[in-house]
């Protein structure tokens, strides 16, 4: 029972270090509540915009944005960021 519960969190966390927050500039209306509930005060909607990936280097991937995004247009999506440490 507590490998299950324990399991998921381990996903969750491996997911938010090894991950980027991703927009779907097609869905965004530029709303800027993204922006607005970054802890760091990073500008999530000029990315979500210009179609690009968070890739700043003060982001915590702490999902506050992808969480508060209204229409869904913030993603995490897994990346190679750490593969060199596995080596």
């Amino acid at each position: 029972m507590f490998k299950r519960l324990f399991q998921k969190e381990h996903s969750r966390r491996t997911s938010l270090v090894q991950g980027q927050v991703v927009p779907d500039s097609t869905r965004c209306v530029q709303c800027g509540i993204c922006s607005f509930n970054c802890p760091v005060e990073i500008d999530v909607r000029r990315h979500a915009w210009q179609g690009e990936p968070v890739q700043h280097s003060r982001c915590l991937t702490c999902g506050e944005c992808v969480a508060r995004c209204p229409r869904g247009v913030l993603t995490f999506e897994r990346t190679n960021l750490f593969a060199w440490a596995e080596k």
